[in-house]
């Protein structure tokens, strides 16, 4: 699963791809403007952006300067009708990753969003294994030995944000902002409650101690 921000004005569009990624457990944010996107950005952590080259106001090509000037790191994948070389050029000259031209098939995005998402921590495995507790992403399956349980999206977003992050502990807030949509209902109560269910299944594997809480820190996976 993908923290993902799509910054396009064309509702309609804008649906069609909030669809689609929901097919595939990826959890999409969705703005309309430049500023809401910057905004955005410089609250939340993104693992991938997409971004309209044409928004009203503050245009796509602004937000990814300031951003970048800002120090923000996500890829970013470029959506507009402007095809010309000096355009493409200039897309990723201001500090874009990569550029599509409208229309395209949201199958093709999705496979570059892949690509992306390989790139700054190497080949992302659909398996993670610490301390012979393994999640399999695709089934959302958490397995112990010859034990398994079948995780809800949230109790598996959870269980790999901090697997792929071991050794750090990370507040409910913290976890809010990298699992939850930040126009969602939930609060750091739902992230307690979540975290309590998903113990619970991680129990009944033996495994109850494999997330820690650290007084004044959070919750945190040891791998050391």
């Amino acid at each position: 699963m993908a923290k993902i921000l799509l910054v396009e004005d064309d509702l309609e569009l804008s649906q069609r791809m909030e669809d689609w990624f929901s097919l595939e457990n990826h959890n999409l944010e969705v703005v309309h403007s430049g500023e809401d996107a910057l905004q955005m950005l410089t609250s939340f952590e993104f693992d991938v952006v997409v971004m309209d080259w044409g928004l009203p106001g503050m245009t796509g090509l602004e937000v990814v300067k300031q951003y970048r000037k800002q120090g923000g790191a996500a890829p970013i994948i470029f959506l507009t009708g402007r095809g010309e070389i000096d355009n493409r050029e200039q897309g990723l000259d201001c500090g874009a990753d990569d550029y599509m031209v409208k229309p395209f098939d949201v199958r093709e995005l999705s496979a570059r969003i892949r690509s992306l998402l390989r790139r700054p921590k190497g080949l992302l495995p659909t398996e993670l294994a610490i301390k012979g507790v393994k999640l399999e992403l695709e089934t959302r399956t958490v397995k112990v030995g010859e034990q398994s349980a079948h995780l809800m999206p949230k109790q598996c977003a959870l269980l790999e944000y901090l697997m792929r992050h071991p050794n750090r502990p990370f507040g409910a807030k913290a976890l809010l902002d990298a699992v939850w949509p930040s126009d969602s209902e939930a609060s750091e109560d739902t992230v307690r409650t979540c975290m309590k269910t998903l113990r619970r299944q991680l129990s009944t594997l033996g495994k109850e101690d494999f997330i820690k809480t650290m007084l004044g820190s959070g919750y945190l996976i040891e791998d050391k």
